[in-house]
């Protein structure tokens, strides 16, 4: 008997050992089985990462989302998981590209086209951003829109250059560098969330932003000038704070002094005033007495400021019994 499959050859069924192959029957009969169950348990046992969730299909359709740990589905192809890191914090970088990233949507090769972009006083200006997001639900990240990576890329630029084109050059590239992220990000959650991405934006925030390269050295000493600008305004302004101040110091302290002296002044006036008075009420009492005690505190207040005075009476005949002629050291041993 012959049998022929491709090549003509020649299969004699009469040599057949049976007695041999009867050997290999306890092995096929055991073998089989374990293959088949180790193929089911591979085929329907997954783990899901604790950062990630799984978005189980079955043919196909989409069944339920899944949370982290030791998980099983339908085994021999029935049932296919997709896992996402939900908790893990994406990022997409426009006009740059980091080097050894591993998320091929992080940068693209467009990098010069996605940088170039003109503001709304008409003039160039090259933008570099980052964008960091997150899956919030997987099933509309799968399922709402093809390829949400490229979709969101795109909304990104656009958004990006709305608000650019919206604002002059010097706001772009100095003074208006938060308000145009906080701007973006506004901007692009809402057409995030218009589209059922299934995206959160978590931040946009802009690189390097520079004039084109033919006029940077123009807009470097421009930026020089009016920084040099500021720093002499701050300077004038510190001394301004530093004199004026000292100035109303001072001049406060005059015032108070001059308002001192007033008070002190017409205190003593008023003193004045009431002894006088008092004096005067003692006067129209007793007029010669009143006088009397006057002229002898005058006169004591007045003699010790002359000093060695000598005082004759005009009845005396001469002056040598008034003097004193011995020191001060004689008469004390005396």
């Amino acid at each position: 008997m012959s049998f022929e499959r491709g090549n003509r050859r020649d299969f004699d069924w009469q040599n057949i050992d049976w007695g041999r192959m009867e050997d290999f029957r306890p092995l096929l009969f055991w073998g089989v089985p374990a293959m088949l169950l180790a193929l089911l348990a591979y085929t329907s046992v997954y783990t899901v990462q604790a950062e990630s969730q799984g978005v189980v299909l079955r043919f196909g359709k989409y069944i339920k989302t899944v949370d982290p740990g030791l998980r099983y589905k339908l085994p021999f192809g029935v049932d296919q998981v997709s896992i996402l890191p939900v908790k893990r914090q994406l990022k997409q970088e426009f006009g740059f590209g980091t080097e050894g990233a591993l998320d091929t949507l992080q940068y693209s090769n467009e990098q010069s086209e996605e940088r170039s972009m003109v503001t709304g006083d008409l003039n160039a200006a090259t933008v570099e951003w980052i964008i960091q997001y997150r899956i919030r639900d997987p099933q509309l990240y799968l399922f709402q829109v093809r390829n949400p990576g490229d979709t969101l890329r795109a909304i990104s630029e656009s958004v990006m250059r709305t608000v650019v084109g919206d604002r002059t050059v010097d706001e772009v590239i100095t003074v208006g560098r938060q308000e145009i992220e906080a701007e973006a990000l506004v901007q692009l959650q809402d057409v995030v969330n218009m589209y059922q991405l299934g995206l959160s934006i978590d931040q946009v925030q802009l690189k390097n932003v520079n004039p084109p390269v033919t006029v940077q050295p123009s807009f470097n000493e421009v930026n020089q000038a009016q920084q040099e600008r500021e720093k002499m305004i701050n300077v004038a302004n510190g001394e301004y704070n530093k004199v004026v101040p000292r100035a109303s110091g001072e001049a406060e302290q005059k015032i108070q002094a001059a308002e001192g002296y007033a008070l002190k002044r017409v205190n003593e006036a008023e003193g004045d005033v009431s002894r006088f008075n008092a004096v005067m009420t003692e006067y129209l009492k007793a007029p010669e007495v009143t006088k009397r005690r006057i002229y002898i505190e005058t006169m004591r207040a007045v003699v010790p400021k002359l000093g060695k005075k000598i005082i004759l009476d005009e009845e005396a005949s001469q002056i040598l019994p008034l003097l004193q002629l011995s020191t001060d050291t004689q008469r004390g041993q005396r």
